[in-house]
């Protein structure tokens, strides 16, 4: 009996070791980190490899010694097929809500030896939506804000050029 005990616990075990490994992005709920401030490093990182883009995340630098307070996060977008400004609205938007006090975020990808570079400020995308970001309380409405806006390519041509 303790045979077969074996023999069905080695593959029940390698199934559940498996199933954690591939944890689903969807079930990750950024606003956990809602309120944080630019200085905590660990709520920064979380909330940038859970958003678009992720598997091309390179890096980040942090602005926290004078304000204005800022983010510069770096892709190796060579081998990405997302859209770069949609990838900056997304993620910029989900930055200016979860955190407190980061008043720019500049996203710099690098595709092939050029680097493209967006800086956007709370302010400019706060006008551009007409909504104080912080304000915001759940995923659903930030998802909702930003498929809006990205509908309204005059505008976003506006607000990222």
């Amino acid at each position: 009996m303790r045979e077969k005990f074996k023999f069905l616990f080695i593959p029940l075990s390698i199934i559940l070791f498996l199933s954690a490994c591939n944890s689903n992005e969807n079930d990750v709920d950024l606003f956990q980190h809602k309120g944080s401030y630019v200085g905590d490093n660990s709520a920064v990182v979380n909330s940038i490899v859970n958003l678009q883009g992720a598997n091309h995340f390179s890096g980040l630098e942090l602005q926290t010694k004078d304000e204005p307070y800022g983010i510069t996060v770096n892709y190796d977008w060579t081998k990405s097929q997302l859209d770069e400004q949609e990838t900056v609205l997304n993620n910029a938007s989900y930055l200016f809500t979860l955190l407190q006090n980061v008043d720019w975020v500049s996203f710099h990808f690098d595709t092939e030896g050029e680097v493209n570079e967006y800086k956007i400020t709370r302010e400019n995308l706060q006008e551009s939506y007409g909504i104080e970001l912080n304000d915001i309380e759940n995923e659903e409405d930030l998802t909702n804000l930003i498929q809006n806006s990205l509908e309204d390519e005059e505008s976003l041509n506006q607000l990222l050029n």
